[in-house]
């Protein structure tokens, strides 16, 4: 039986390079978009689902309670400009878009996932988000990163085996957060999580990768 899966911000960049491959490999996918003509239009050209969500607002989310995938990619994220104190409400949306929102996906699709036997949950993370690294970027970007690692290794601890739960860092990718001066195709930058949403039985849970090569936190 094909694979059901939901990545979110999955209309444009990285995360609709994620919705292609997993398309590709056979899976049922649907993609959340904030926009209804974005999101139309980037299923349309995938050939897949859409659906209508903003990780700043929660509600939107409660769609996806009970729902059945098996794969979750946590892909959405902002990058709120500005210092921490000149800017603080940076801070509130890069936690509810980067942490908040993937929690409350997970809790809302884990226990079906459990259930069936199978699930894997990708968590779109960044170098700036680690330590090891220099926790970098701007206002609060680095902060949510670095909590998303920090949720995907104790989460990692709290599911079943049989679901599997990862953070990668694409790298610097081309996109419009990114921009045109990076090094790596939204193609290349998808790689490491359409391994990890499609890990054997025996793959890792509660890492974090870089080119499918597991990284320091």
């Amino acid at each position: 039986m094909a694979k059901a899966a939901l990545v979110t911000g999955g209309n444009r960049g990285i995360g609709r390079a994620i919705a292609a491959g997993l398309v590709a490999k056979g899976c049922g996918v649907t993609i959340t978009a904030r926009g209804r003509a974005e999101g139309a239009e980037a299923a349309a050209a995938l050939g897949c689902d859409w659906a209508m969500a903003d990780l700043l607002r929660p509600d939107t989310l409660r769609q996806f309670d009970g729902a059945r995938f098996d794969i979750l990619v946590n892909n959405a994220g902002i990058l709120p400009q500005g210092s921490l104190l000149e800017n603080p409400q940076g801070y509130f949306d890069a936690m509810a878009v980067m942490v908040d929102g993937p929690f409350r996906l997970t809790l809302a699709l884990a226990p079906g996932m459990a259930a069936r036997g199978f699930g894997r949950i990708v968590n779109l993370s960044s170098g700036w988000g680690a330590f090891s690294e220099g926790l970098g970027g701007p206002n609060a970007y680095g902060i949510a990163k670095a909590a998303l690692n920090a949720q995907t290794k104790a989460l990692a601890r709290d599911l079943p085996d049989c679901v599997k739960i990862n953070a990668m860092c694409p790298g610097w990718v081309r996109t419009r957060m990114g921009g045109e001066g990076a090094r790596l195709s939204v193609e290349e930058g998808a790689d490491t999580a359409l391994w990890l949403a499609m890990l054997p039985e025996n793959g890792p849970t509660g890492g974090f990768f870089r080119r499918r090569k597991e990284i320091p936190w």
